[in-house]
């Protein structure tokens, strides 16, 4: 008789923190779902771009003046948060300062409207060939002089292992409600990384979330599989005014800087995944985080 871990392991293409080396496997799945045509909300170019690449960065997306009511409520949450303690508000390792607020499409009306909004779930579905829904929200806050990096990370080996998402068929979407400058600690990408599964080494402790949203330690690609996709494919740093929207799949390698500079760098996160792409249990063999991180 097989064993739940047995057969898990039978399902799962994209096996992580199970073997002692580090490996990296081939992608099998789509990067674009949809084909492209005249009708498509992205032009050929750019879903091209985003094929070979695995990210699109899209500049002037939303206007100064929708961005102004994101940046004055994500200026809210955080006063309201900085002496309140809430399970999806997590705090930068070394201080008390708000780190990232999640599940914001669930609690919040402003940005529950901007996560349904049109112009960008026509590319969502466009790019996963589906309805789309949200897996994860968050704001994350990168403020000046403190803010702490996020070490390199493909999203989906954490979303596999720890969530059960079966297959690479989501995308980030980061909009930008301050100015994403080289110096204020943006996203750096491995453009192409999204092509290869590196998987990690270490099992995953229970209830890792409640560290690793703080500062990651499982999950963490192998510095010589970094090097070799880097070394290959160069990184990419796609900056811009606030309302800038940056899109990348969810295998892509990514990573960023702390923040040393005066001027805070703060995006809205939201996490597109296929409808047809839904949760299995996680296949580290785990229970499933909390709801705020991984929408079942």
């Amino acid at each position: 008789m097989h064993t739940m871990s047995q057969k898990l392991a039978q399902e799962d293409r994209y096996p992580s923190r199970i073997a002692a080396q580090p490996e990296r496997l081939e992608r099998k799945d789509p990067v674009v779902y949809s084909k492209w045509t005249p009708d498509s909300p992205l032009t050929q170019e750019q879903a091209a771009f985003y094929e070979k690449n695995g990210y699109l960065f899209l500049e002037n997306f939303f206007t100064e003046s929708e961005v102004n009511v994101w940046r004055e409520e994500l200026n809210r949450l955080q006063a309201s948060y900085r002496e309140q303690e809430a399970s999806h508000v997590i705090r930068e390792p070394q201080s008390k300062e708000v780190r990232s607020i999640f599940a914001v499409h669930d609690n919040n009306d402003i940005f529950q409207a901007l996560s349904k909004q049109a112009k960008l779930t026509a590319i969502t579905n466009f790019l996963l060939g589906s309805d789309t829904y949200i897996h994860q929200s968050r704001i994350n806050y990168k403020p000046g002089f403190t803010g702490k990096e996020f070490y390199w990370h493909s999203d989906f080996e954490t979303w596999h292992v720890e969530d059960g998402m079966p297959a690479m068929r989501a995308l980030s979407c980061s909009i930008a409600l301050t100015d994403n400058h080289p110096f204020n600690g943006p996203l750096m990408i491995i453009p192409g990384s999204h092509k290869t599964f590196v998987a990690c080494v270490g099992q995953t402790p229970d209830d890792h979330f409640k560290e690793s949203l703080r500062k990651q330690e499982y999950g963490v690609p192998d510095q010589e599989s970094l090097a070799a996709l880097a070394e290959k494919h160069g990184i990419e740093m796609p900056v811009g005014k606030a309302g800038s929207v940056l899109l990348f799949d969810c295998n892509v390698l990514h990573g960023s800087s702390s923040n040393i500079s005066p001027y805070p760098r703060s995006n809205v996160f939201m996490v597109y995944n296929s409808v047809e792409n839904k949760l299995n249990d996680p296949y580290s063999g785990q229970k499933p985080r909390p709801g705020y991180i991984a929408t079942r």
